[in-house]
Formats: C-alpha cells, structure tokens, sequence
C-alpha cells in the first residue's frame, strides 16, 4: 500500500503517503465537509464528495488540481469510480444518483425512484448493475444501460448507509441503522445472511478482495471481521475512541484503514496467508498517525499497492495487540510542513473464533482475488524497475487526459459565450431594423 487518500469534516482531501516519515498533503477545494473519497482503479486520480453539492476529481501531485461536477441540488453523500475508471457515479440528499463520465467529466444521466436522501452507490464489478441505498428503507438495483430499477430490496427495522458489492458480484452487502449487516443475492433477491454484532449504528463495511471476509465499522467504536464462509464473527477490533465511521481494504487486502469522529485514522495490517498452510487469520496492528485536522474522516487505501507478503504464525484467540508509538509529518500545498503530536494508542482484537474453515456457503462462491493474482505475477515476473516505469507512464497519461478535458471544457465555454455574443448581436440588429421600419 503506497497512499491513503481521507476526507474530512474540516472540508479538505488528504493524501497520506506510507513512508516512514508520514509525508502528507492537503487539498482545498471544497466549501463543506468531505463525505466520501475514492482513488480510480489505476490509482493515479482522486474523486471526492462534498455537502457542498459538488464532487471533484483531483490529480493528487503537489499542484492539486481539480474539476468540479456540478449537477447535485443537495448534499453528495457518496462517490464511486467504475471498474473500468471511466464512469463516476454519486449518490445525493437530493434524492438522485447520477453518472458522469472521467475523462470528458460530463454528467450522462440520472436515477429518480429513491423518495428520501440517498446514502450511498456503488458500481458492480462488471460495471453492469448500480446499488444505492436510500433513507427511505430501501436498496436499489439498477441496470446501467437500461437505467431501470430491476429489484428493490426493504429494510424494515432502519436504512443502510452503507452498500456494496461482493468482489464476485453476485451478492451485495448492507450496513444498516438498526445495527445489523445484511448480506443479499442478488439473483435470488433473498437474504443469505444477517449479522446482529454491532451495539450500534453500523456506517461502513468493506469486503476482503478474496471475498470471504467482511469488515463493518460501527458508531459502538467497534471494527468487526465477520468469517462470510462460516457466517459468522471472527474478531473484534478496538482501537477508536468514538464512532468509527469508515473503513476500507486495500485492493489486495493486506491492509486495511479505518476512519473516526475521534479524528484518526489508523492502518491496520491483515495477514490471510500462513507458511503452514494453516487457515488463520491474523491481524497486527501497524502505525497510527494521529490527524491534528481531520473530523469525521473517510479513508480509502491506495488501489495501486504491491505491498510484501509477510510470514507470520496465526495469533491464538485471547491474543491483545497494542498499538506503537507513531512520529508522522504532515504538508500542505503551500509546502509548509507541521510535525504531528506525538501519540500513542492501544488497540486490541477480541477473537470470538480461533480458525476458518473452507466450507462452501451457498450464494457466497470462493472468490479468487484479480488483484492479488495480478501483484504476485507483477513480483514474479517483471522487474521492479520496469514496473514502476509502467506506472509512471499510466500517471502521466492519466495526467495528460486530465489536461485535455480540462482545455475541452475551456474551449466549450468559449464556444459557449461566443455563441451568446452572436446571439446578442442578432438581437441588436433585429431591434435597430425594427426602429428604422417604425
């Protein structure tokens, strides 16, 4: 994992870059709190949410530039890249979801059936179906090329503020008010599973990209593992002082990040593999940087990290494992630098399971992770050196395609205001041709 990219309530976009000296950078741009942010696929564009109704894409680099999509009437309560990177969808307190698209950053079309706030949307895997969920106790899904509404699922006790896709895209999960987790297929539009293990309201969830793990976040304070091959609890996480309002894997899934209204953000190491051939699962608590400026914060993982495997035994149940001390460094774009405070915090895990078993669930397929295949092949096979040179050339061309739409939505306005100067001309001539007739 290279970067966290996290949004706040103090309204800026910040990215962490994981390096022993925590460099970080600010990005100001919008006019409210930060709802949502997401890296795209290659990594190299950032899109953000805002209650000031916009969404941005920002090209995270020292200039921090960035296009505003303006189209919402309320609060952006969410932002999701395709897995192609080339649409954008957002999810809106004024009831809609709409779709853009990246490079040409257009507004395409809208989806109206939600009848209260829109909480979240999110695209499948294969880019075809939309889930969103709604404040009016709903979870929609929709055909992206029909821009129809195929199946409404209901929840009767809250609504979920949190939906997702499972990395198959068969099923979708839910995170809902009245405290609970809710796991659907969507073929057969029935419940596969339901978590009651949160004592609170349930804000975030993230699945593992092998898809047989989710993690949930929770206003009780509480992370929670949840084993979706057993259907069951694995671990839970301690560490935030408060709720905890998101969280987020990385793309392979040895990571993961976690957000807080106690204002940090903290990066936890997941470890799914064993030298054994054990099935265990085993969580170390890494680095927690302690942020001076964030509020009720969103992280997001790089989705562009090779990261190491680490070997490790698997922790046995009654295992604590304390936070350790941290030194970061924080920036901002006007390249002032502020040593954070020196901070430490204690987390720990409950485990209410000392192994997984490889049991089939039915609805839930063993899902082998695209990403992690692709990371492996990339260490076995192509040279570090050239790897990074091939990224380097995506950034640019990302960089480049920014520039151009940016030029293409200049050169539009100019055409624009050229047409309204002929216009203008035509109306004045039209009006003196009528004073010399009268």
């Amino acid at each position: 994992m290279k970067q966290i990219a996290t949004g706040s309530m103090d309204s800026s976009v910040m990215i962490w870059n994981m390096k022993p000296q925590m460099r970080a950078y600010r990005f100001d741009g919008h006019k409210d709190a930060v709802t949502s942010v997401q890296f795209s696929p290659s990594g190299h564009l950032v899109a953000s949410a805002s209650r000031d109704k916009t969404a941005r894409l920002w090209v995270p680099s020292l200039k921090a530039e960035s296009t505003a999509f303006r189209a919402h009437t309320a609060t952006v309560r969410s932002i999701n890249f395709s897995a192609d990177g080339q649409n954008l969808v957002t999810a809106s307190d004024d009831k809609t979801i709409k779709v853009w698209t990246v490079h040409r950053q257009k507004f395409l079309f809208s989806l109206n059936q939600h009848i209260n706030w829109v909480r979240c949307a999110k695209f499948s895997p294969d880019d075809r179906l939309i889930v969103s969920s709604s404040d009016d106790k709903t979870i929609k899904l929709w055909d992206k090329n029909s821009r129809e509404c195929i199946h409404s699922f209901y929840e009767h006790a809250g609504y979920a503020n949190h939906v997702d896709f499972h990395p198959s895209g068969t099923c979708i999960a839910a995170a809902s008010t009245d405290n609970s987790v809710k796991v659907w297929d969507i073929r057969s539009h029935k419940m596969l599973q339901h978590y009651q293990v949160h004592s609170g309201v349930v804000n975030s969830l993230s699945f593992h990209s092998a898809g047989n793990f989710l993690i949930t976040a929770s206003s009780d304070s509480t992370m929670k593992i949840l084993d979706l091959v057993e259907g069951k609890l694995l671990y839970t996480l301690h560490g935030h002082q408060g709720p905890v309002t998101c969280v987020a894997f990385s793309r392979t899934g040895e990571y993961f990040s976690s957000g807080g209204s106690d204002e940090q953000v903290m990066v936890w190491k997941s470890n799914f593999d064993c030298a054994e051939g054990s099935d265990d699962f085993r969580l170390d608590h890494k680095d927690t940087p302690s942020l001076q400026a964030l509020g009720s914060s969103t992280a997001q993982p790089s989705l562009t990290s090779q990261p190491s495997v680490h070997r490790s035994q698997a922790c046995e149940p009654s295992e604590h494992l304390s936070g350790q001390d941290s030194h970061t460094k924080s920036g901002n774009r006007n390249g002032s630098h502020s040593r954070a405070t020196r901070s430490q915090t204690y987390g720990h895990l409950s485990s209410s399971s000392s192994s997984t078993h490889q049991a089939q669930t039915p609805g839930l397929p063993q899902h082998s992770p695209q990403g992690q295949s692709q990371s492996q092949a990339l260490d076995g096979g192509v040279p570090p050196g050239l790897a990074s040179t091939l990224e380097h050339i995506i950034g640019q061309l990302d960089i480049l395609t920014q520039t151009v739409s940016i030029l293409e939505q200049r050169l539009t306005l100019t055409e624009d205001k050229l047409k309204e100067c002929l216009e203008n001309q035509m109306e004045i001539g039209l009006h003196l041709q009528r004073r010399e007739e009268a």
